[in-house]
Parts: C-alpha cells; structure tokens; sequence
C-alpha cells in the first residue's frame, strides 16, 4: 500500500532542505528521498569543501607575497592529505546531521532512489510507493556530456575533492568556475595545471577585461591556459592520460598535452535523467531543462515543481536554491502568487585573488537601451592591494544616468567577494550611488573603496 504525503522533495541540498522543513513546520506531512549522502552538491561535494582547499591555498598565496616584507616561511606548504582530512571534518558529519533534523522535524527520509510512476507517485528502489499531492524536483546537477572519445577517463569536480594524492599533471577541460578555481589550487600545491578552454576565454560569466586582468595571476603561478581550443579526445598511456585537442584558430594546429589527471570542468546540466519524467508527464525543453511556469511549476504537470539547479531558472548558484525553496513553499501553501526575484544575485569565482559580478554587464546595459555612465580601472596601488601587496586589483561598475542606480559591478581583487555584497545589496534594493558614496564604512576595509568606484 502506498504511503501518502503532502509533499515529496526529490533531492537532499540546499532547496530540498529549505521546502522540506518549512513545509513540515507548517503542518504538511514532507518525505525526502535522495539516493546520494544527505547534504546536496554544495555541502558535501561543492562550495564548502571548495572553499576549504581554496583557504588553504590562500596562506600559501599570502606567504609567497609577504616574504621579504617581514615575513620569513620558507617552508610554507600544503600538505595535500592533511587538508583533504580537514575538508572532512565538515563534510562527513553532515549526512547525520542532516537525517537527525528531519527526524527532528517530522519528516521520512528514504535513502533511496525515486522515480515517477505517475503524475502524483514515486516509486523507491525496493519497490515501495509514495504519493503525494505535490512532488518538488530537487535533485541538483551533474557534469555535462562532452561528447569525444575517452570523455570516461575524465573524473569530476567531486573525484577531484576526494583524491587523496594530487598529481603532478593536471588537465581541466573547460574553463568555467571549476577549471578557474581547482586550478588556482593544484598549482599552490605544486602540480603542472592546463586549461583547455573553446571559448575565446576562461570565465565566460564574468567581465572580460577583469579576466584579462586576472590572467596575470594564471600567468604567475604557471597555468597554461589555452583558449579558443577543443578537445578532440583522451587516450590512456602508460604514463598516464594523452589529450588531444585541436586549435580553433591558426589552421586549426593539433595540440596534444600528457597528463595524470584529466578533470571535467566544462559546465552541468540539470540531474533529471533517472526521474522517468515521462511517466508524470512532466515536459522537458530541446535543452533537456523541465518546462516550468513563472511558479517554478511544471506547464504540464501542475502536481510537480522544482527548485535549484534542477530547475535552471535562475543562475546555478546555491542562495538562488533556498530561494527558488522558499518561492515554491509560498505557492503551495498560499496558491501561485509567488514569483522568484533574480535582481542583485551575486556570482563570485574563488581564484586567488577571487573575481565577482553582480547585476548587468556593459553588453546586457547596452542591449537594454539603458543610458549609463561606467567607471572602471585598475587600482593594484591603492591601499587595499597595496598592504597585501597584491598586484591585481581592479573594477568596473555601471550607473544608471537618468536613475543614478547601481546596475552592474565587476570586482577583482582582494575581499571582493566580500565588497560584491554590498553592491548586490544595492542592486537589489534599488540604493542609488550617492547612497553608497554618503555611506560611511568602516576603515581601512575593502568596502571602504566603494566611494573611490563610484
């Protein structure tokens, strides 16, 4: 016999989470299943444990700067094992955690695949059938086919976080947040990082004239990064991995780069294959992305929603899935009046110094027809770079003529992923420039640079 719910949540992240406990608060009876560890893409295999491995690469960073400026460490080092050991320290209570709060909260959690076998039913691994009157979609994302022989020697962003030896060659292929940031880190290990990108950049996301600047930073710590490249194959060898791509460029020379590793860094698509989507009647665009309302509900299931990366409504980042959960909780409880607000998200890449973008680029404003006034350069002798001695520091932000709105900044340097904040919270809120020029920070700090972009 079935059990019934008021909800399924498909998925364990961050937007399974955030429905899933506030539905339950309300009074609705809530099961998740997932058939991965409890926790989702950020906590366990994304941002967190990223975020630790780039800390550690930051005190190598600053150490190799500040020597001869009165600090002596010769010895400075990242001990690949012990920092993968500290990552766990985070990442492996959260699973446990996790289930304890459902439980807390009254909410079966099933281990265990789930599949549609209806429009309102799910059928778990084992055979056992749930039913509900909505169903979220909740399952994240996973890396995106790459379509050349020998793709399966790549391993993943996951793989990477849970290696217990870094090699001493390493291929990323593509050249989006991944191959930025887990570059910036393998190379403060120690190993010989190449970045094969297609595109005439890496960063694509991000201005770019900051990623010019940025590449300084590649330059100095010796990644290659070869742009306008294709990778055509991976062949095994004896001696490791042979990656053969091709330039798009020159005659379209053959480049070919020996590696241990190849990582898979060339983007992720919504994790919906394994759903039997067809079996709901849930649609799905000629990308593959679910077919969603203004509501983040299916247009032709009105049963299902989704939420996240699933539902690639808004960017892939992890504040736009609590957001999408809780935009999703509203309408079931309230009836769709709730739509998601992607105004003033900000998007940062974790490099070393880290790059940040919130609101619209000069393209974007110009596609518009907005009338706006920019303001950018490179400051590596202001104070802020200076005192790190830093030698990449820069920004570019857009103000609305008419309006004096802010409606685009573009940040890299040091502590602006912290600084992006305040330009997001602005965007967002509609604050104007002489707001923030009339604002008083505290000094010296990064936001106390604000005044000098506007």
């Amino acid at each position: 016999m079935a059990k019934s719910y008021d909800l399924i949540v498909i998925g364990s992240g961050t937007a399974a989470m955030v429905a899933s406990h506030r539905m339950a608060s309300a009074g609705r009876k809530v099961a998740v299943a997932d058939y991965r560890p409890f926790g989702g893409t950020c906590a366990l295999r994304g941002c967190d444990p990223k975020k630790m491995l780039v800390t550690g690469a930051q005190v190598i960073d600053d150490v190799r700067r500040m020597t001869g400026r009165g600090v002596a460490a010769d010895d400075a080092r990242i001990v690949w094992r012990d920092i993968i050991a500290f990552k766990r320290t985070f990442t492996g209570p959260v699973p446990e955690k996790q289930e304890k709060r459902y439980a807390e909260h009254g909410i079966d959690a099933y281990h265990t695949q789930a599949r549609f076998v209806a429009p309102n039913a799910v059928e778990l691994d084992g055979g056992d059938r749930l039913e509900a009157q909505h169903i979220l979609i909740s399952t994240g994302a996973r890396p995106a086919p790459l379509g050349f022989p020998g793709e399966e020697f790549l391993i993943t962003n996951e793989k990477f976080l849970e290696l217990e030896e870094l090699p001493e060659r390493i291929v990323l292929v593509g050249g989006g947040y991944i191959a930025a940031e887990f570059s910036h880190i393998a190379a403060r290990v120690g190993a010989k990082v190449t970045i094969i990108q297609r595109g005439g950049h890496i960063l694509p996301h991000f201005d770019a004239d900051l990623v010019g600047w940025l590449m300084e930073k590649f330059r100095e710590i010796g990644i290659d990064v070869r742009t306008r490249t294709s990778v055509e194959g991976v062949e095994k060898t004896d001696r490791g991995f042979l990656v053969r791509a091709r330039a798009n460029a020159d005659g379209g020379q053959p480049v070919t780069v020996e590696a241990d590793l190849v990582v898979h860094a060339a983007g992720r698509i919504p994790d919906l294959d394994f759903l039997d989507l067809q079996a709901a009647d849930v649609e799905r665009d000629q990308r593959g992305h679910l077919k969603l309302n203004e509501f983040l509900q299916s247009v032709s299931n009105r049963a299902v929603y989704a939420a996240g990366d699933a539902a690639r409504m808004g960017p892939p980042l992890t504040p736009v899935s609590s957001h999408d959960a809780k935009a999703v909780v509203r309408n079931l409880l309230d009836g769709n009046r709730h739509r998601p607000d992607y105004r003033g998200i900000p998007s940062v890449a974790f490099t070393i110094p880290p790059i940040a973008s919130v609101g619209l680029s000069e393209q974007e404003a110009r596609e518009k027809g907005l009338k706006f006034c920019v303001q950018s350069q490179l400051v590596p002798n202001w104070y802020t770079a200076r005192r790190l001695a830093e030698t990449v520091y820069g920004f570019k932000v857009l103000v609305d003529e008419e309006t004096d709105l802010v409606i685009g900044a573009h940040l890299v340097g040091p502590h602006v992923d912290e600084v992006i904040n305040l330009f997001g919270l602005a965007i967002r809120h509609g604050l104007t420039a002489e707001d923030l020029k009339t604002t008083m920070f505290a000094y010296p700090t990064g936001a106390s640079d604000i005044g000098y972009m506007l």
